[in-house]
């Protein structure tokens, strides 16, 4: 009976049948795990955000089997300068940033928090402050641009020779207690952050915008990259996921795209470095 050429090629090539299995083990092995780092906005302090986001961490690990190294940064001016280089493989973060980072570095979304989100400008407890005009002049805590909440203040006060006096905040909680104490007249925070302050004056409240989403980078694997959405939008379905929604507080994530945030990058069009 004649011989095959692969049974020739097994005969001369010694070891050929044993690399010939071990090729067809590894074939169809999930991705190695990789090291990827995680950052997040400033919103809050960074131990509290710290405090936050490590169940979040935790359950992502554990789900996709990738290790994740959380980072945030002091404030606000630091992490634009920072996400600017492209270092982050993973960025949960506001929608102009999001955006700018879809349209200028190539990273794709891939879930958001629920809803949408608004910034409200309120007054210190005894000020009975009704109009936005009432405090030009006036010492105004907000997170310093190009933070949304200071971006959105601008837009409260478009002409330059009536403006409030800014205080920059490491935070948006640092604004609003500086506002309860009686340390500045006002302060502009995220609208949910508001029922945590019940002695403060609603001024106004800007209009909605995307809530904050989760982007990968473009280095980051398309099997990781759908690895991580798959376990953020099941989150709900695992008792750790539920304790990292719950850290969150946040019920759920929610599906999204690069179209969901199209637009919002024009935010930081007259920003430093865009």
């Amino acid at each position: 009976m004649g011989h095959s050429s692969m049974d020739r090629l097994t005969s001369a090539v010694p070891g050929f049948r044993i690399l010939t299995f071990l090729v067809l083990l590894t074939t169809g092995l999930p991705a190695m795990a990789a090291k990827l780092t995680f950052a997040v906005h400033p919103v809050l302090p960074a131990e509290q955000t710290r405090t936050a986001y490590q169940p979040l961490l935790r359950y992502l690990e554990k789900n996709t089997g990738h290790e994740l190294e959380l980072v945030v940064n002091s404030n606000f001016l630091v992490h634009w300068q920072m996400l600017r280089r492209g270092e982050y493989d993973i960025i949960l973060d506001g929608p102009h940033f999001t955006d700018y980072r879809v349209q200028k570095m190539g990273y794709q979304v891939l879930a958001k928090f629920p809803a949408a989100v608004s910034y409200t400008l309120v007054g210190s407890p005894d000020s009975f402050i009704l109009e936005p005009a009432e405090l030009v002049g006036e010492r105004i805590a907000t997170t310093p641009s190009p933070a949304l909440g200071a971006l959105r203040l601008s837009q409260l006060y478009p002409n330059p020779l009536r403006q409030p006096q800014i205080v920059e905040t490491g935070d948006s909680l640092t604004a609003a207690r500086m506002t309860v104490e009686g340390e500045t007249a006002g302060a502009i925070i995220p609208a949910g952050m508001v029922g945590n302050f019940p002695s403060l004056i609603t001024v106004t409240t800007t209009t909605q915008v995307p809530s904050p989403a989760v982007s990968v980078g473009p280095d980051v694997d398309e099997i990781v990259a759908n690895a991580l959405r798959q376990a953020l939008l099941d989150a709900g379905k695992h008792t750790d996921g539920l304790a990292a929604l719950e850290s969150l507080n946040i019920p759920t994530f929610e599906p999204a795209g690069n179209a969901d945030y199209e637009g919002q990058a024009e935010l930081l069009k007259d920003t430093w470095g865009y």
